[in-house]
């Protein structure tokens, strides 16, 4: 991963914290699932680049985040990162399903 610092002008998809204040490495959990859920176009092309591949698919497989819009989390799933023959289960991703309490 180079060197690279957070656009202002991505605080409209990362609001709960200014981006002066993330980490790239530190935050990344953070940055990747805020941008697959919220992001434009030009948001996914940054996290891309900031990213390898690897690192996004492995954020959004091991550690769910339920915010997603189920349309959404097909999209990022299917289509963003490949992953259509993989089984997650939405539960642990789209926000309008109830949590799995088990």
């Amino acid at each position: 991963m180079g060197i690279y610092s957070i656009p202002k002008e991505m605080q409209a998809v990362l609001w709960s914290v200014d981006v002066s204040h993330l980490e790239i490495e530190k935050d990344k959990r953070y940055i990747i699932h805020q941008m697959l859920s919220y992001g434009r176009m030009e948001d996914f092309k940054w996290v891309f680049r900031v990213y390898p591949k690897e690192e996004i698919i492995k954020v959004f497989t091991t550690f769910p985040y339920k915010d997603y819009t189920q349309s959404r989390f097909y999209f990022v799933k299917n289509f963003l990162l490949s992953l259509k023959n993989k089984s997650l289960n939405e539960k642990y991703y789209v926000k309008n399903i109830p949590r799995d309490i088990r």
